[in-house]
């Protein structure tokens, strides 16, 4: 399966991806640039070669950006035309890049049906500002904390459905919103009846990547609290049924566990936690 986490960019984009091959992963996620600052700096011309030389050397596909956290496409005003610009500018990025994906947040706003409305609005600005673009955006699951949008899959779907361009655009399935939000995964039929809807409202041909993550907290209780696999409320049984499911085989599943080193061995959780979605996956095979 392709595995993989995201990585830091410390020190030069094309670090994620040397990162990547250290841990042996195929595939990874990353920031393009500060993700708490408005400011986008220029894209030069040799870190895009860089990065591209780099890829090419070590095959790391697919790759999956994330889009800044500050970006809310279904707020007010200047921060929904701020979070447009951004976003543009993210995609033009990841397209310089060759980057696959853009995962994203779908934002907030207290009436969901009118923050879906500018949400739509605003993603079909910004792919009318970047026609040339091969970039897929990712509209990523939420948890449901607060006015977040896209807590059910009947929103996604419905931001999905508004656009203009709906070709352009994806689903990212994040394992721990899903589970926060109030979609049970931790049994087989739990996890059927959960993927069933996905299917049935949203389809899983939009599905391009997995963000694979324990949860911390409970079920339904709306919380966005990641935790390392197998360790939290869902559970290994509860992700290996992501891991053994035929239809996802060929998506990338990437970590966004808590980093650091685990106290009692030592280790890199990052390399913990591969090895236990590898270890669920050859169980499964």
């Amino acid at each position: 399966m392709l595995i993989g986490a995201h990585l830091s960019i410390a020190g030069g984009l094309h670090k994620a991806l040397l990162k990547a091959a250290a841990y042996g992963f195929p595939t990874c996620a990353m920031f393009v640039r500060n993700q708490v600052q408005w400011r986008v700096p220029p894209l030069d011309d040799e870190q895009v070669a860089v990065f591209r030389r780099t890829r090419r050397r070590l095959g790391i596909r697919p790759v999956v950006a994330h889009g800044s956290y500050l970006v809310n496409l279904a707020g007010d005003e200047p921060v929904r035309r701020r979070s447009m610009e951004a976003m543009a500018a993210d995609l033009d990025r990841c397209g310089r890049l060759g980057i696959e994906y853009l995962a994203m947040h779908c934002g907030s706003r207290a009436d969901a049906a009118e923050g879906v409305r500018l949400l739509a609005a605003a993603l079909d600005e910004v792919f009318a500002a970047t026609p040339r673009c091969r970039t897929k955006l990712l509209l990523e699951t939420s948890a449901a904390s607060g006015n977040e949008l896209g807590g059910t899959f009947e929103q996604v779907a419905a931001m999905l459905s508004a656009l203009r361009r709906p070709g352009r655009a994806g689903v990212c399935l994040d394992t721990c919103h899903v589970f926060a939000a109030g979609y049970d995964v931790r049994t087989p039929e739990a996890y059927a009846r959960t993927m069933e809807h996905f299917d049935r409202v949203v389809g899983l041909r939009r599905l391009r990547a997995v963000h694979v993550n324990d949860s911390l907290k409970g079920l339904g209780l709306r919380v966005d609290r990641h935790q390392h696999i197998g360790r939290g409320a869902i559970g290994l049984a509860g992700l290996g049924n992501f891991l053994c499911d035929e239809r996802l085989r060929r998506l990338p599943f990437l970590l966004e566990t808590p980093k650091g080193t685990d106290a009692d061995t030592g280790r890199d959780w990052d390399d913990i936690n591969a090895e236990a979605l590898r270890g669920l996956a050859a169980r499964q095979a």
